[in-house]
């Protein structure tokens, strides 16, 4: 019986989670569709002005946390 409601409680644990993770990816895609890229180059020109690379991205991942390293990457080479 006890074995049965572990499997339970495994099983709703597992549905929050998902439901959670499937509503963060939205919130974030949306956050996505929200930001305008010419204002985080505009913010990246600034930093790059004042600091090397990587500080420069440190602070604009922190300005724009939705961007990805990756993505902030792309536009830094874009400003170089």
């Amino acid at each position: 019986m006890s074995t049965l409601i572990i499997w339970v409680m495994g099983a709703v644990l597992l549905l929050i989670n998902i439901m959670l993770r499937t509503r963060i990816l939205r919130l974030e895609a949306r956050l996505k569709e929200l930001s305008n890229p010419q204002e985080q180059l505009v913010f990246l020109r600034q930093q790059a002005a004042q600091k090397d690379k990587v500080p420069a991205l440190k602070a604009l991942r922190k300005q724009y946390p939705e961007l990805s390293l990756i993505e902030a990457n792309k536009l830094w080479q874009q400003i170089q």
